[in-house]
């Protein structure tokens, strides 16, 4: 029998420093805490693109996920 510990969302911290990285970045994209997720929108899906893999690269101690593109 083993115990696990689920954590769902992000903790404040941990998505005060993803913004805080977003933001230092000076990509073209806006990123705000919503609840326990941050989102990150932006008018160019390249500058999306480049947030994702700027979040990939880093580590934030967290498994993270990415979802909802949007085509307009």
């Amino acid at each position: 029998k083993q115990e696990i510990t689920l954590q769902q969302g992000i903790p404040i911290e941990k998505a005060k420093e993803i913004v805080k990285k977003i933001k230092d970045s000076k990509l073209k994209v806006q990123a705000s805490i919503q609840g326990d997720l941050v989102r990150v929108s932006g008018k160019d899906r390249d500058a999306l693109q480049s947030a994702i893999q700027l979040l990939r690269a880093a580590d934030f101690g967290i498994d993270m996920q990415f979802t909802n593109y949007r085509t307009n």
